[in-house]
């Protein structure tokens, strides 16, 4: 299968449940962040501003999120129901998506970059 040229062809791949869920993340991220950009990057849906802020991607059984090692562990206390790697979380595909948990996760990268680019 080619790679996704942006983030409607990445989403239209899946079944149409899985579909709804990305969706949903998906505004739920741009809601947090109205300024983001929509990209395709290491071949999952990728938004950035100043940077890249998180990806995405969707699995049979779960949804993978990457928002960077530090917010998950500034967000460890309310993940901790989540599988979790150094820099992913597992959202399983059956259980409903933590838009909220997800929403602060975005805002706080947000800030992130925007201190980080304060700095250089």
């Amino acid at each position: 299968m080619n790679p996704s040229k942006n983030m409607d062809e990445y989403i239209d791949r899946f079944p149409a449940s899985t579909q709804a869920i990305l969706t949903r993340l998906r505004l739920a991220i741009k809601k947090a962040v109205p300024d983001a950009e929509e990209a395709i990057k290491y071949g999952m849906p990728t938004f950035t501003f100043r940077g890249n802020l998180v990806h995405f991607a969707a699995y049979k059984n779960h949804i993978g999120f990457y928002p960077t090692p530090s917010v998950i562990n500034h967000f460890s206390s309310e993940l901790s129901s989540y599988k979790t790697s150094k820099g992913a979380i597992q959202f399983p595909i059956e259980k409903a998506i933590p838009l909220s948990i997800i929403s602060r996760m975005v805002k706080f990268r947000l800030k992130q970059q925007m201190q980080k680019q304060h700095i250089k």
